[in-house]
């Protein structure tokens, strides 16, 4: 995979394969009476809350299931029609609905809530996923230590783990060529989904971003807006 590229340990900015697609995307009709758009996709890793917010074992963590219940169903994984107009294959992180869209062929997308920074510490621009990490090390840069001193035992990085608040998966975000210090990532406080209180990074439930890590590879377009 793509993803075993670049360095281990990245500093993370924020406190917290190859594309495949499995969906069955209908032909549009283009008979002179087909006006009406066809279903959206039929994807088999978008299924019921119940199997895709589940209980599973992953690389010897087991990720505890999410009580999706509690989760507004605005954020839960989901197939949209694509509002976004971006190719396919582009992540979009749209800020202010707190939804992160990966478009599809066939004009849907699969759209994830997530966790966004708080007032002042949000990026956005037009950037590309450098790498991924599983379970990656979380290093906190110094500004976070200075503001929240309890954080320098970590200075060396926190290990991979169900308390990491990288969670299970990081895409790394680079612009030019340069890492920004911000990452779409897993979190392990699925309650935080929907809200704005990170350190700036878009963050995921665990069970998300692996489905989402599953998706992309390396290079993968992003705009976040």
């Amino acid at each position: 995979m793509l993803f075993g590229l670049g360095a281990a340990g990245m500093l993370a900015g924020c406190s917290t394969s190859s594309f495949t697609n499995a969906f069955d995307v209908p032909q549009l009709d283009m008979s002179p009476t087909g006006t009406i758009r066809p279903r959206i996709s039929v994807d088999k890793q978008v299924t019921s809350p119940e199997l895709m917010y589940a209980s599973f074992t992953d690389d010897g963590f087991t990720l505890p299931k999410v009580p999706f219940e509690k989760v507004a169903p605005e954020y839960r994984r989901q197939i949209v029609v694509d509002p976004t107009g971006e190719a396919p294959g582009t992540i979009v992180v749209r800020l202010q609905e707190k939804h992160l869209y990966l478009v599809q062929p066939g004009g849907d997308a699969i759209r994830y809530g997530v966790g966004i920074g708080k007032d002042g510490f949000e990026w956005s621009g037009r950037a590309n996923i450098q790498y991924g990490r599983k379970w990656p090390t979380w290093t906190p840069p110094a500004e976070m230590i200075g503001r929240k001193p309890e954080l320098v035992k970590w200075r060396g990085g926190q290990p991979g783990g169900l308390d990491n608040p990288l969670g299970a998966r990081a895409l790394y975000i680079f612009k030019d060529g340069k890492d920004t210090g911000y990452r779409v990532h897993g979190s392990p406080e699925w309650w935080s989904i929907g809200q704005a209180m990170s350190s700036g990074c878009v963050r995921l439930i665990n069970q998300d971003i692996i489905d989402l890590y599953s998706r992309v590879s390396g290079k993968t377009p992003i705009v976040v807006s």
